[in-house]
């Protein structure tokens, strides 16, 4: 009987401990490595199937907890995922773990060496079969983080790596006399401009890698969730699957903690703001290298200068929780009757999916445009861990929009932004970079938000960071 009691008061005095204020975290890492065949064609992209496998995907999630207060994030090891893809597995963890939608974070890393998960994109067993699962998976290591919560600390910190992001729009001499796919000419700004006629680029750069990390109440490493606005390294082989330097990051970011190789530790690497930055300095002769060997030179040497951070992190066992969220309903920039008759002229034979010409696969676009509703919902989140804010917007963001975010949020020095969550919408570029063209401006399921999109987007974002400061003041 005493030692009844005994049990039963050290579990109350547990319990309790939990219940004070004290800050949980979960972590998990879920396979989602799809089989060989599947398509890894883009919206644009003509890639192939998947021939081999070189390093597995996953889905990779933290779960924080303070009290009845849970945010959850889920980072993903494909290129895009599709809005309807994500609710289900919101709906899933809801039920499971009790965690509503607001309070989940799920977004891809848009490795190009991974299946794009739209639908309706390919019309093959093995992708439909892919996405069904993909919902189940990422929705199971949610579910597990939340389930592995135990009592932690959390801390961040930050620095620059200015060495590996490039703006990848550039102006370029000439350039408007050059015609885009739909036969227009005039624009100034071309994508990865090679090394000839270049003026300067079209945009900044966002240098700074964020690092939110967590510890155990005994001090050992338990999570490193870090955000660097950089598109991806590449280089991986055509064919192959790979969860590129995202993977890379967070498979060394452990080794170089020294944490325990048991699962008790989960490194992650999101994507910040780099709808327009890539890792190609457009200045310099071109970096030879074998496949996947700059991969593996980036992340190591991030991971090294992270672990270094990590280490003189301050950590806090209290944090307030919160989460935000709010949807826009935007307009789509639908072919008008012009464009159509265009499209039917120049789409490509019928059965024919790859070696498709630059104006067949535009055409094709702009018809699957002209599919689309006239209006789209637009979700955007805002979370807040402690005195830390992370921003999530289902777009490719382009660095200025996310410098403007961290310039004008009221967690000043402390927000970072999330891009290619809860959905895929394209690319977001500005009313400028609209008016000055290039490939992420052209129409199509890759870039379709009407033109005022960005200035809409980044003013919602601030008004969730703001709602999120007044709720504390």
């Amino acid at each position: 009987m005493t030692r009844s009691i005994c049990f039963l008061v050290g579990f109350l005095s547990l319990f309790q401990l939990a219940r004070s204020g004290d800050t949980l975290v979960g972590i998990a890492k879920v396979d989602i490595t799809p089989p060989l065949g599947i398509s890894l064609n883009g919206t644009i992209s003509q890639n192939g199937p998947a021939t081999a496998v070189h390093d597995r995907l996953h889905v990779r999630s933290i779960a924080v907890k303070n009290g009845p207060d849970v945010l959850a994030m889920a980072i993903v090891d494909n290129t895009m995922i599709s809005v309807s893809i994500i609710d289900e597995a919101k709906e899933i963890i809801e039920k499971q773990a009790g965690i509503p939608g607001s309070h989940v974070i799920i977004a891809a890393t848009h490795a190009h060496s991974t299946p794009r998960a739209i639908v309706g994109l390919v019309d093959e067993e093995s992708h439909i079969n892919y996405l069904h699962s993909l919902s189940t998976k990422i929705a199971e290591a949610v579910v597990q983080a939340r389930n592995s919560s135990i009592p932690s600390r959390i801390g961040w910190g930050s620095f620059d790596a200015p060495e590996y992001v490039h703006n990848r729009r550039w102006f370029v001499e000439k350039n408007a006399r050059k015609p885009n796919p739909f036969g227009e000419i005039g624009e100034v700004v071309k994508m990865n401009p090679g090394r000839k006629g270049l003026i300067k680029p079209a945009g900044p750069v966002d240098p700074r890698i964020f690092l939110l990390a967590a510890e155990t109440a005994d001090g050992q490493p338990r999570a490193v969730l870090a955000n660097y606005g950089l598109h991806y390294i590449g280089g991986t082989g055509r064919g192959n699957l790979s969860a590129d330097y995202y993977g890379a990051f967070s498979d060394s970011i452990g080794k170089k903690l020294h944490a325990a190789d048991n699962g008790s530790f989960l490194g992650i690497m999101s994507n910040g703001s780099s709808g327009d930055v890539n890792a190609i300095d457009f200045t310099r002769p071109p970096i030879k290298a074998k496949p996947y060997e700059r991969i593996e030179q980036v992340a190591d040497d991030l991971t090294s200068r992270a672990a270094s951070v990590v280490e003189k992190i301050q950590y806090h066992s209290d944090m307030t929780l919160d989460a935000v969220e709010g949807v826009l309903k935007l307009q789509v920039r639908k072919p008008d009757q012009a464009r159509r008759k265009w499209a039917e002229k120049n789409r490509a034979p019928e059965g024919m999916r790859l070696r498709q010409n630059r104006t067949q696969v535009y055409a094709r676009e702009a018809l699957a445009l002209a599919e689309f509703p006239d209006t789209v919902d637009v979700r955007l989140q805002a979370f807040r861990i402690g005195d830390l804010a992370i921003v999530s917007i289902p777009c490719e963001v382009f660095a200025e929009t996310g410098l403007a975010i961290k310039k004008n949020s009221p967690f000043p020095g402390n927000t970072f932004t999330i891009e290619l969550a809860n959905g895929y919408n394209g690319y977001l570029p500005s009313a400028r970079q609209h008016e000055w063209g290039g490939y992420e401006t052209w129409p199509a399921r890759s870039a379709y938000l009407e033109k005022s999109a960005e200035e809409k987007i980044r003013h919602e974002a601030l008004r969730l960071l703001n709602e999120l400061r007044k709720r504390y003041q």
